[in-house]
């Protein structure tokens, strides 16, 4: 680029889009050095998994930093181990990252696309004296590799001839040899304090058929030998990995050095997403998946993106708490109350409100003619004066939650007791007068009159009423499955925890019960979101529910209840 030529990212640069981080600093660094005309950032999942919120930070980042610098964002599958790989992640995947907002256009690439140009890499460097073919065995290669304090051991095969190792290594692409028999490894420092660098393995022998290249290959390349060379074929100018890559990140140099000359892609690392009250290991999402603690890689309890989605949690908000969490260099904790926040916050100003009956029993109001049905005006949504109100119907008889109804009213108790008169949301006030209770004790209709004067909940002659509650029309209401969602464990961070870490999952993290609800909610569609007046935010199901026959997951309860719970 000459001194007369505009600098695209320059100017996007320059002109403070989005927040800034460490990250952003390090590129701004590299745009006013002239090194980089235009941002290239990647998101290169391994198509071995559902994706999960800690992925949802890097995808957010990744096209994040793209779009800040008038940039391109690829996506790009590391499909390098077929053993675990397959379509159904792929897919999953891609639905994900288009949900969260990302979008690759034109530039969706997978690393099965370059095998044939890693295999030309690998001959370059045997060529260059910086490769060679292997045959110690597994046990062999940790006993050659030395430990943290100890230098490794040359392997014999280190200084076999060029000659030998191209002829070697194209018989291991023909199928000559069985799995585990050879590797192919870069020859750098077997003595070096940073044990990635001890002639890592770069190729191994694997008699298993690709997802995509089918059983044209029998030799596949380890993920840090194709990744830097992916990250080089597609003009990635700077790849965000986590944390743990910081160790990987001499190796990823040294290939790129050895493979092409400059300009080369940057790597940079940033602290990965702990969220409390769950697992981020896709082996450990895996094992909870195969073993059937949860109902599927989707499942509400569940930290992957598809669990998420499911539960209701709109992708604004997990852009939103990614971009509140930032990009640091320090691994910590993240509550999730935090993200608890941001969804309630959400969904407050854009809920509407709909009232339904978890635990009900039953009201009757001796005084209210038995064969009267009256159209209740009820507010849509008090944050949005632009909701409106809905009609909903009421009758003689009602359900309310049974928690609103107590025998003997305890002090600060303002719903009904004998005698307390509390207000109907957005109907009238009633007075408890009696109740009936079956031969086990339980309560199962409460009467109470009501003072016809109140209708609409306002009161004819100024008196203090202290408590509202929600209630649901008996002959109107529908029955509906709702499901109680909770935290999936019960130790905030398993990194502490002894034994093993199922040992914590939340018994209650799921609670299924028959729900009354009001009549418009019978009609309600697979993902409209909705606030049960006083109880909590609930979506519909995407996958169990039928026309006319929602069900109800609890995405967020109205407050963060486990915050009382940890001060106990």
């Amino acid at each position: 680029m000459n001194e007369n030529e505009k600098n695209p990212a320059a100017e996007n640069a320059a002109s403070g889009n989005g927040n800034t981080n460490f990250i952003h600093e390090i590129i701004n660094a590299d745009i006013a050095a002239g090194k980089c005309p235009h941002v290239v950032t990647r998101f290169p999942p391994e198509p071995n998994g559902y994706l999960h919120i800690g992925h949802a930070k890097a995808i957010c980042l990744d096209y994040g930093t793209a779009q800040k610098y008038g940039g391109t964002f690829h996506l790009r599958f590391d499909d390098t181990n077929p053993v675990k790989e397959d379509t159904e992640y792929v897919e999953s995947i891609m639905a994900d990252v288009r949900w969260l907002g990302a979008e690759w256009g034109e530039h969706l690439y997978y690393a099965s696309d370059y095998f044939e140009k890693f295999y030309e890499y690998a001959c370059k460097l045997i060529r260059d004296g910086k490769a060679y073919v292997c045959e110690l065995t597994d046990e062999e290669m940790k006993e050659y590799r030395g430990t943290l304090t100890v230098p490794g051991k040359e392997s014999p095969w280190r200084n076999r001839s060029v000659e030998e190792n191209l002829d070697l290594f194209a018989r291991m692409r023909a199928g000559e040899f069985e799995d585990g028999t050879k590797v192919l490894r870069a020859k750098i420092d077997m003595a070096s304090p940073n044990i990635h660098m001890r002639d890592p393995i770069i190729y191994r022998i694997r008699h298993t058929s690709h997802h995509r290249t089918g059983d044209k290959w029998c030799i596949y390349p380890m993920y840090d030998f194709a990744h830097p060379l992916e990250d080089l074929v597609e003009g990635i100018t700077h790849s965000m990995c986590t944390l743990e890559f910081e160790i990987h990140r001499p190796f990823y140099d040294w290939l790129l050095a050895a493979a092409a000359p400059e300009p080369r892609p940057r790597q940079i690392e940033f602290s990965r997403l702990n969220l409390a009250y769950t697992v981020m290991s896709k082996r450990k999402l895996l094992e909870l998946v195969k073993e059937n603690y949860v109902n599927g890689w989707d499942d509400p309890r569940m930290p992957t993106i598809s669990g998420l989605r499911r539960r209701g949690v709109p992708a604004s908000v997990i852009r939103r708490f990614c971009e509140e969490l930032g990009a640091t260099k320090y691994n910590s904790l993240t509550d999730l109350s935090l993200l608890e926040y941001f969804i309630r916050e959400e969904l407050n100003k854009s809920c509407p409100r709909a009232m339904a009956v978890l635990d009900p029993v039953k009201v009757v109001i001796d005084n209210y003619p038995e064969d009267l049905t009256e159209e209740m005006d009820v507010i849509n949504n008090p944050e949005d004066p632009e909701a409106g109100t809905r009609k909903v119907p009421f009758t003689r008889e009602l359900y309310i939650e049974r928690d609103d109804f107590k025998e003997e009213a305890p002090k600060k108790f303002f719903r009904l007791a004998p005698g307390m008169e509390v207000r109907l949301r957005c109907a009238y006030f009633v007075t408890c007068t009696s109740f009936e209770k079956d031969a086990d004790g339980n309560v199962t209709t409460i009467h109470c009159t009501y003072d016809p004067a109140s209708k609409g909940g306002n009161s004819p002659d100024g008196r203090k009423v202290k408590g509202t509650i929600h209630w649901v029309s008996a002959k109107h209401a529908v029955d509906a499955e709702v499901r109680l969602y909770d935290r999936l464990f019960t130790l905030a961070d398993l990194g502490e925890a002894t034994g093993d870490y199922k040992e914590y999952l939340n018994k209650d993290s799921l609670k299924v019960v028959t729900g009354k609800i009001e009549p418009s909610l019978a009609s309600a569609k697979a993902g409209d979101r909705f606030q049960f007046e006083r109880l909590a935010y609930f979506c519909v199901d995407t996958k169990d529910s039928k026309e006319g026959a929602p069900v109800f997951n609890r995405i967020v309860t109205l407050k963060d209840s486990w915050a009382k719970m940890e001060k106990k």
